[in-house]
């Protein structure tokens, strides 16, 4: 086990590492599987995870910087238990995107990239989920979720605090 200011790859992940690393011509190939196994097991990327990555893949920190701030799947800070994603891009806002996000922030008392002080609710806006025939589209833990209104939100909403948190 590894402290958030020494984070560690456990053995079984450094054996997964390896044999990517041992599949592609040169380390910085491997570097998003790389970032998304980070993820999963610190829960986001602080400096000190990308440190780690970055000693173990022999990269510079900068070229593990570059990708962690480029693509929005990666989180330097802390979420909450479920991670809500709204698209507002044009098809999505043009749906109602824009009034989901007011809503379930209203509902929550949080603004966009907060998380609730209970820790339960992460609610972000995303540039496009990539489902613009389903818009307004949310993401949630990675599941997508299209047409979305405000009656599912509200029951998303009470049926997440039911649960007590149960991802």
């Amino acid at each position: 086990m590894s402290s958030a200011a020494n984070p560690v790859f456990s053995e079984a992940r450094m054996a997964e590492i390896k044999a990517l690393i041992e599949r592609y011509p040169a380390p910085q190939a491997v570097l998003l599987p790389v970032l998304h196994m980070a993820q999963e097991d610190f829960g986001y990327l602080s400096m000190e995870v990308q440190q780690m990555v970055a000693d173990t893949l022999a990269l510079r920190l900068m070229a593990v910087r570059e990708v962690v701030t480029f693509y929005t799947m990666f989180r330097e800070q802390p979420c909450g238990t479920y991670l809500v994603e709204v698209c507002t891009n044009a098809g999505c806002m043009l749906n109602g995107a824009n009034e989901l996000v007011a809503h379930m922030c209203g509902k929550l008392g949080i603004k966009p990239g907060e998380t609730t002080p209970d820790g339960l609710f992460t609610v972000t806006e995303v540039e496009c989920a990539g489902a613009c025939a389903g818009a307004p589209v949310v993401q949630i833990n990675n599941l997508y979720h299209e047409k979305v209104d405000v009656a599912h939100i509200d029951a998303f909403i009470e049926k997440a605090r039911s649960e007590g948190g149960a991802a």
